[in-house]
């Protein structure tokens, strides 16, 4: 299988946005803000084929002479910062918090090797494979921010002013939004997973939380004023998309939060509330499993697994839903086959 290929489009005022046109794990979307003399990135495609292919179409709208120089991450994961390796001479801007992501997480060629040298037959395995083969990090190198802050950090870029606001522990333990006021636009990164009903998108993972904090910074988001939020996937939204995704959260945190209460496991609460198809229409239901999981550590403390050890059980639930609909098939609204990526 190979990716398919995103696009660049105009959102507002000299930005624009890389969209993937299917959901899917590593599909993050990214945008570019340009002026007459400088430009910067938030965030960047996943592999070094795909940053290539959003550098080209980058430059392509950019002045003579006018590069990017600069690269916001709205946080750790790889695919929103690994892509960064095609702009060398770039400043990487992170929160602080964010350096500590960085060592949960296998590096580009480690998570390569993983990937290629997985047992496709085992539930892990075969999922590395599907979800992530398509990509190629053998010859990347770990991306290191350059500038890092906490709170919050005001840049420009020609006329356009550009806020970064960090935030508590939310998706990962160090994340950050971007609001540009002149646009009316929030980069929200993965404090938000996109879907609508014409474009459903998929669970969200989250693996810091509590879910409070990610309700929280959404309605931080909302707070700016802004009119158009770009989420880190999914299709971008308006004010009323983000308020559909802010009950999405509050209906998985108020399960969570009963199930712990019932003395359910964590994994076991994480299969109930996939089993209640309240969303359908989203793809990748086994993220629950990561989401749920970490509302469960901050409700009894239990410790944080390791990166294999997470993974494992979402590939593990993966291959349970996988069994069940092939023995007990039935329609679910707005759904479709989830991308190889």
């Amino acid at each position: 299988m190979t990716i398919s290929r995103a696009n660049v489009s105009a959102i507002a005022e000299d930005l624009y946005v890389w969209l993937p046109p299917k959901r899917g794990w590593g599909l993050a979307n990214c945008g570019l803000l340009a002026s007459p003399r400088t430009a910067l990135w938030i965030d960047t495609p996943y592999d070094p084929s795909l940053a290539s292919e959003f550098l080209a179409e980058s430059r392509r709208r950019l002045a003579d002479g006018v590069d990017i120089d600069r690269v916001i991450v709205t946080h750790a994961n790889g695919d929103h910062l690994w892509g960064a390796g095609v702009l060398p001479d770039a400043e990487v801007i992170a929160t602080r918090e964010a350096l500590d992501h960085l060592h949960y997480e296998p590096t580009p060629k480690q998570q390569h090797a993983l990937v290629a040298g997985s047992d496709p037959a085992s539930p892990l395995g075969g999922y590395l494979r599907e979800h992530f083969g398509p990509f190629d990090w053998s010859q990347t190198d770990p991306v290191h921010p350059h500038t890092v802050f906490s709170g919050e950090l005001e840049l420009r870029v020609g006329e356009y002013p550009v806020q970064i606001t960090g935030l508590p522990s939310a998706h990962t333990g160090g994340d950050l939004m971007v609001h540009l006021p002149r646009q009316r636009v929030v980069f929200t990164g993965d404090v938000i997973f996109g879907s609508t009903p014409e474009q459903p998108g998929d669970h969200p993972s989250h693996w810091a939380g509590p879910l409070e904090n990610i309700i929280g910074a959404c309605e931080q988001a909302l707070a700016t004023g802004a009119e158009i939020f770009v989420p880190g996937h999914g299709p971008v939204l308006d004010r009323s998309g983000v308020e559909a995704h802010i009950g999405y959260l509050g209906y998985v945190r108020d399960r969570a939060h009963a199930l712990q209460r019932a003395g359910i496991p964590a994994l076991d609460a994480a299969r109930r509330i996939i089993a209640e198809q309240r969303h359908p229409e989203l793809g990748l239901p086994e993220r629950l499993v990561l989401t749920v999981a970490a509302e469960y550590r901050h409700l009894d403390g239990s410790a944080v697994p390791n990166v294999l050890e997470a993974m494992g059980q979402v590939a593990l639930v993966a291959r349970e839903l996988a069994q069940d609909a092939v023995r007990t098939p039935r329609p679910r609204p707005g759904r479709f086959p989830s991308s190889p990526a």
